[in-house]
Order: structure tokens, then C-alpha cells, then sequence
């Protein structure tokens, strides 16, 4: 059985992305390196081409407000106590959650999966490409840069739309 790595990350995040470019690279950087994952070390992917390495960073790129606001939404819910790790795909992961907060859960996994598909990337291909910029200092570098540009392109259009 394929295992399914899509993880609905628990690491808080002080500040918002739009505080600061460098910032945000830094923290979607930094989401990507410090996903918890377990694999088969045997386990060999297709390399990520250049059009993959695009759609892997616009898809955490997009996927990370609403990690935050969903991470809050638990918070307030949870109260002080640690939220689970939760994994999208491993329903058992979301049943210690109130039911309002598996709620949220449930409604950032739907979420984060409409923003792989519309990225042009299968769950699985995401997944893959997770698990493999954690031993790939190569692709881990090329997916920041790629952040970085992405973030650019979107600070110059808002420039621009606000120029006017």
C-alpha cells in the first residue's frame, strides 16, 4: 500500500507571510525541510523535472495560509494543549480532534489537495517530491530558489496593481 505523506504540519509560524518576502521563502523553505517523514530508503522516485519543481512551489506556496490560519483556528479550539500531527489521508490521525476541529482539519486537507491537483501534480507526485527534497540537497536548493522567484513575480504584480 502506497503510504501517503500529504501531513498537515504542526510547527508554528510567528509571523505572516506577507510581512516579508524573505521571510515567507524562508518559511515555506523551511516547511519543506522539516517535514517529519518516514519512507523506505529503498524507494526510488522518476527525477522532478523543472515544470514539478514550479507546481511543488506554488502548491506550498498557496497551501501555506491556509496552514496558518488553520493552525490558529485548532489552537483557539484546542486550547493549550499540542495539536496532533495530522496526516490528511489517515483518518485515525484527526480522531483525538473536537469535532469543530477535525472540521478544520478535514476542510485544510480538502483544501491543500484542490491546490496540488490545480498545480498539475497528483497527491502522490507531491508526496514523492517531499520525501525526496529531504535527501536531495540539489532539488531542496533548486524548490527555494524556485520560492524565491515565484514570491518576486507575485511581490512585483501586487506592485504594480497597487501602483496604479
Amino acid at each position: 500500500m502506497q503510504e501517503n505523506y500529504f501531513v498537515f504540519l504542526r510547527t508554528s509560524i510567528k509571523h505572516k507571510l506577507s510581512e516579508s518576502l524573505v521571510f515567507a521563502t524562508l518559511t515555506a523553505a523551511s516547511l519543506i525541510a522539516t517535514l517529519g517523514l518516514t519512507v523506505k530508503s529503498d524507494a526510488q522516485i522518476p527525477p522532478v523535472d523543472n515544470a514539478e519543481v514550479t507546481n511543488y512551489a506554488q502548491s506550498v506556496l498557496e497551501m501555506e495560509p491556509k496552514r496558518q490560519i488553520a493552525f490558529k483556528e485548532l489552537k483557539k479550539l484546542i486550547g493549550g494543549k499540542e495539536i496532533p500531527k495530522i496526516v490528511c489521508n489517515d483518518p485515525n490521525s484527526m480522531n483525538s480532534l473536537p469535532n469543530k476541529a477535525r472540521e478544520i482539519a478535514v476542510n485544510y486537507c480538502n483544501d491543500s489537495q484542490n491546490i496540488v491537483s490545480a498545480n498539475n501534480l497528483t497527491i502522490e507526485r507531491f508526496n514523492q517530491i517531499t520525501v525526496e527534497v529531504q535527501s536531495n540537497t540539489d532539488l531542496k536548493r533548486q524548490i527555494y530558489n524556485t520560492l524565491l522567484r515565484l514570491q518576486n513575480e507575485s511581490a512585483s504584480k501586487s506592485g504594480a496593481r497597487n501602483s496604479r
